[in-house]
């Protein structure tokens, strides 16, 4: 085993990605993000543990689209006058119930697309938030592994995975247990979907804004903050949002 052995995993996962979005796989995705943005909506992105990384390449950073907002379950203490207390541990993402609290923090709008990423698509929240974004008429897009949440019991009192809510799923290819290099011992490194699930948020991305450009618009990209014009540009147009797109630091 060495390093090339997980370059190759990585490397064969995103070639099974790319010839799915070449084949059109990713187009309908693509639709409903540009609708959304057609009609004033914003795209909501979601996700816990390290699929709050999926939610950090869609939301609020350079070379992304501006009309996005990340929902974190920190926001329930930062916004929300809960405990941090409650953030310890793993227990929260499992926790259906507090779905409700954490959508009340948001100006969420009819218009609003979410993009919901989560390796086992099975825990509470996750489930719960789909759930809720469909009873409330959103489309909702989810990144998911489909060989892991096919392997394992929703946690849900539903019953139901996140595959099984959303209106596009998107298999972000990774292995049951995320893991792609066996160590033996029933042990295993090189995990993938954080990686495989950002690059598809860049492709969505990418698409997006392709599209919106060949309708002859200007799409609405943030430029970095950190060279020349960058905090002027973005402003501006965040302006036009408000605190629908509130970033935490």
């Amino acid at each position: 085993m060495s390093f090339a052995d997980f370059s190759a995993q990585v490397a064969r996962r995103l070639a099974a990605i790319d010839e799915f979005a070449a084949s059109g796989g990713l187009d309908e995705a693509v639709d409903l993000i540009v609708t959304a943005l057609e009609n004033d909506g914003v795209l909501q992105a979601f996700g816990t543990g390290h699929s709050q990384a999926f939610a950090m390449e869609i939301a609020g950073r350079a070379g992304g689209l501006i009309p996005t907002h990340a929902l974190r379950l920190g926001d329930l203490a930062l916004y929300g006058g809960d405990d941090p207390a409650i953030l310890e541990g793993g227990k929260l993402e499992r926790d259906d119930s507090v779905v409700e609290r954490l959508w009340s923090l948001y100006d969420i709008r009819p218009a609003d697309l979410f993009l919901i990423a989560s390796n086992s698509g099975v825990n509470g929240s996750i489930v719960g938030l789909a759930l809720k974004a469909k009873a409330e008429g959103h489309p909702v897009i989810a990144v998911t592994s489909l060989e892991h949440t096919n392997a394992v019991t929703p946690k849900h009192p539903s019953g139901k995975r996140l595959s099984e809510v959303a209106d596009v799923v998107l298999d972000n290819r990774a292995p049951f247990g995320d893991t792609t290099l066996d160590l033996g011992d029933g042990l295993g490194v090189g995990a993938v979907s954080s990686i495989t699930a950002a690059y598809l948020a860049q492709l969505l991305t990418i698409g997006a804004a392709e599209r919106i450009r060949a309708a002859g618009t200007v799409p609405p990209l943030y430029i970095s903050a950190n060279i020349p014009g960058g905090d002027e540009h973005n402003s501006a147009l965040e302006e036009q949002y408000g605190e629908r797109i509130k970033h935490s630091a």
